[in-house]
């Protein structure tokens, strides 16, 4: 979670260059503890020279509101057929410039085996996309020891917040280390100013500073031989690769593994103009078809996957000039779709995602989810020439996953923070720099280079079918491009569901069987 394209069209779809966004962080640290103060005489509110205690009583702005120190909790966790101890800790890192300035505390939560060698023990790092979600999607959806249910249609905002013990957490063969970006969670600017912003908020600059807090959770916590892997969801399919890269490169760090959870690689596919956009879409759009009927599988596309591939590409190609092309590939994909063919030829057979969302069950006022499009719901202005909605998948799940990572971080975990915790900031994708440069945001350049730098680093991929925001079949036709050195170590696996696809049970029971597979093989 998760992948927004308005601030991109608003970029100009262009990645960020941002030297000095990599260059701008020099280290990271916990954050500092506050100093014992005298107390004051009785009777006396500021003891001696009013004036100097009243300087003492207003801390730096660096220290107001500053994240509590870490806490650390034993905890138990009964599933079925084992009990795992475990620690947790809920805390923060603080990251400096080169000049030794605080420039932002970034939390996270980490889970840690007890009884373990950790000199052996893999740890993973997680974090999610947007630019501006926080980690409880994966901590809370997926991977961690308590799970919230995200079961689609079931859920709705005042569902209960109240997690359970998650069966499939991934706990059982690797430490677990949550991840929320600067502007995500509680994690926060100390330094005052835009210049602060400007580094973390920008792809160079949001890598670079993951980077360093993983590296810096290494040495925290003594890890830095253990074997390590990085996961990232939605937009983590930009930040993972560059991450890793960076971790090789700049940090010192190697990484085993990178697990990638329903990403986006390459943002040149979702530009306007690109005729790769409707090739990628179009395998999603039969596959939500489809389910309407019956259960759906990735086998069952083997033959929209061809025709997207060959002959509807071909047609593309050709251009609405070409009348009787054009009218072949409407009429096709209304077929395969079930979309008025009128409507479908009226668009040219090129539906964007939010003309299928409104369109495929338009009849009945519904629309579809966006994150997972197999998921319906009521279109608050069925006449309306425009689309007005919001997304049935996505919306009703902010507000009972915000609830469950505060009551965990609280309540179980015993730490506190002041202020919101932000579960998905509008603020920081609206404020994200994707730089100046002719190049849209990709990781494909760098997923190649960790293949080529490492021969033993390895890759899984996982899509959700009915995920419109980053369709499975996109991501395949990036990995195909792949060289040959690299595709043995490239797994690619498409699972029944949406963007978070790990909400229904069956795939999220097989995809911990893959990530199990690639960490203890």
């Amino acid at each position: 979670m998760m992948v927004r394209w308005s601030a991109l069209r608003r970029a100009g779809l262009v990645l960020a260059t941002c030297a000095v966004a990599f260059s701008g962080f020099a280290r990271a640290d916990d954050p500092p503890q506050p100093r014992p103060e005298a107390s004051a005489p009785a009777g006396q509110k500021g003891g001696r020279g009013g004036g100097q205690n009243a300087s003492q009583a207003s801390p730096p702005a660096a220290e107001q509101h500053r994240l509590p120190p870490d806490s650390t909790t034993r905890q138990t966790l009964d599933l079925p057929g084992r009990t795992l101890a475990f620690s947790a800790t809920a805390g923060s890192i603080r990251v400096f410039d080169d000049k030794g300035e605080p420039l932002a505390d970034i939390a996270y939560t980490s889970y840690q085996l007890e009884g373990a060698d950790r000199a052996t023990r893999p740890v993973t790092f997680l974090f999610n996309g947007g630019p501006g979600a926080s980690s409880a999607w994966l901590q809370f959806g997926n991977a961690g020891p308590w799970r919230l249910p995200l079961d689609g249609e079931a859920l709705s905002p005042s569902a209960s917040p109240e997690v359970k013990p998650n069966a499939e957490t991934w706990l059982d063969f690797t430490d677990l280390v949550f991840i929320d970006p600067v502007g995500t969670g509680y994690s926060r600017f100390v330094a005052t100013g835009e210049d602060a912003r400007k580094r973390f908020y920008s792809v160079d600059g949001d890598v670079n500073s993951i980077a360093l807090v993983i590296r810096r959770w290494l040495e925290k916590h003594d890890r830095l031989t253990s074997p390590k892997y990085v996961a990232g969801e939605s937009y983590g399919g930009i930040r993972g690769p560059k991450v890793v890269r960076q971790l090789q490169l700049q940090q010192g760090v190697g990484v085993k593994g990178l697990i990638l959870v329903s990403p986006l690689l390459d943002f040149r596919e979702f530009s306007g103009t690109s005729l790769l956009q409707y090739v990628a879409t179009l395998p999603s759009y039969v596959a939500v078809a489809r389910a309407a009927k019956g259960p759906v599988t990735r086998a069952d596309l083997a033959d929209v996957e061809a025709y997207a591939r060959g002959e509807f590409l071909a047609d593309l190609v050709k251009g609405e000039a070409d009348k009787e092309a054009t009218t072949r590939l409407a009429d096709k994909v209304a077929a395969l779709t079930g979309i008025d063919q009128t409507v479908s030829r009226g668009l040219a057979g090129r539906f964007d995602v939010s003309e299928f969302r409104r369109e495929f069950d338009r009849r009945n006022g519904m629309i579809t989810g966006r994150y997972d499009a197999s998921v319906r719901g009521l279109d608050p202005y069925p006449d309306s020439g425009s689309s007005r909605f919001g997304d049935p998948s996505g919306d009703s799940l902010q507000a009972p996953l915000t609830s469950a990572a505060v009551d965990v971080l609280t309540r179980k975990l015993n730490w506190r923070p002041d202020g919101s915790y932000e579960v998905l900031n509008g603020a920081v994708e609206r404020a994200w720099d994707f730089g100046r440069s002719t190049n849209p945001p990709q990781s494909v350049s760098d997923l190649r280079q960790i293949l080529a730098t490492d021969s033993k680093l390895n890759v899984l991929v996982a899509h959700g079918l009915f995920d419109l925001a980053t369709p499975y079949f996109g991501s395949q036709r990036v990995l195909d491009q792949l060289p040959p050195f690299a595709t043995p170590r490239v797994k690619f696996v498409v699972y029944p569901g949406g963007h978070m696809f790990y909400s229904r049970d069956g795939s999220r029971q097989a995809f911990r069987g893959e990530v199990e597979r690639m960490i203890r093989p």
